[in-house]
């Protein structure tokens, strides 16, 4: 049910590694693919370049910054990129402060990063970019960038992100994963909807991944993190808001992953890359919602070229930095198939690479 039909590359340079990519599709059918580029993971030269493919993705431009920041404080720049209803290009980016620019942005004792704002930037042809405008979210943060924006049937603009600890180790509004909302297509941030929490403070769920699924329901599943051991011990949950507002149905993918990241293949069915902790690789998972159950329909290797994962045996921040691979991202083509890019080390460099994804109807 689920066939790799080709992959490559979107970069490769061994002077400045890859990480983290967002694809877009613009209605002219070119492809743009967003991802960070630094000397090392949270260089103070880390910045969101982009990249763009005239064929379908199957060639890609040479990587270039995009736009310009006001603000001339040391920081880690990073975007993500996704595409509107109208056709609109938007990219969630944010910065993150480098007040302690001898670490990667984490440190090492309290698993805290730096504070940072966030921001809007808006473009119709991916080549010439408006912005950055601020946003005042709901909450202080910090806040993780893991996702780009979401725009829903109703018009709400979505933003998922989490709370993270700040540098000294606190969390003044908890650790949770959390959605926020726009209702005036990115003007004001003034709410949110809470996704994934552990009340003890133990588990952070990292890196959501949300999409509309039909009638206005949403779906995300998350990477259940157990910060004290260091190690991702659950399987992945899922939560559905039926009324697109509230997630009030919960339950297990029984997927042994970690980052993983869904596209709606339309009706009920879904389909989401990750990174597998019981096997190697990076894996294809397809599911059904039928009702509030995730049902499991078929699972196929995509990428088997590590083993990856948290361990536990260092401290949370280092071993996140030496991860071998991750942070998938799909997008359905014209043709019905799917693109998917995620970053991955290959003869010790970080690229970024590229997988067109076939999945049978039936």
């Amino acid at each position: 049910m689920i066939e790799l039909r080709a992959t490559g590359l979107i970069y490769r340079d061994s002077t400045l590694h890859a990480w983290h990519p967002t694809l877009a599709l613009l209605p002219n059918g070119d492809l743009l693919a967003a991802y960070d580029l630094g000397e090392t993971i949270g260089a103070l030269d880390y910045c969101t370049h982009l990249a763009r493919s005239t064929d379908s993705g199957r060639s890609w431009s040479e990587p270039v910054a995009f736009f310009t920041d006001p603000v001339a404080a040391p920081a880690r720049r990073t975007v993500r990129i996704s595409t509107l209803a109208d056709g609109t290009l938007i990219g969630a980016g944010r910065r993150s402060y480098c007040h302690h620019p001898e670490t990667s942005g984490w440190n090492p004792q309290t698993y805290g990063v730096e504070q940072g704002d966030w921001f809007v930037l808006r473009s119709r042809d991916g080549t010439y970019w408006q912005g950055p405008q601020e946003i005042e979210p709901p909450l202080a943060g910090p806040y993780e960038v893991c996702h780009a924006f979401v725009e829903t049937g109703d018009g709400r603009l979505l933003l998922p992100t989490g709370l993270l600890r700040t540098w000294e180790g606190d969390a003044p509004d908890g650790l949770k994963t959390l959605v926020l909302v726009s209702g005036d297509q990115g003007q004001t941030w003034p709410e949110y909807i809470e996704l994934f929490a552990d009340p003890q403070g133990e588990v952070i769920s990292h890196e959501v991944s949300l999409v509309e699924l039909e009638g206005g329901r949403l779906l995300a599943v998350a990477w259940p993190f157990n910060s004290v051991v260091g190690q991702t011990l659950m399987k992945v949950p899922y939560a559905i808001a039926p009324d697109g507002k509230t997630f009030s149905i919960r339950g297990s993918t029984e997927i042994a992953g970690e980052t993983t990241k869904l596209l709606h293949l339309g009706g009920d069915r879904v389909l989401c890359l990750t990174r597998r902790t019981d096997v190697a690789g990076l894996w294809a998972v397809l599911a059904q919602i039928q009702g509030d159950e995730w049902v499991h329909l078929a699972e196929a290797p995509l990428w088997q070229g590590a083993v990856s994962r948290m361990l536990g045996k260092r401290d949370a921040a280092t071993e996140l930095a030496e991860l071998h691979f991750g942070f998938p991202n799909l997008l359905r083509l014209p043709d019905g198939d799917v693109l998917a890019a995620f970053w991955c080390r290959e003869d010790h460099i970080h690229n970024i690479r590229w997988l067109r994804i076939s999945v049978a109807d039936h």
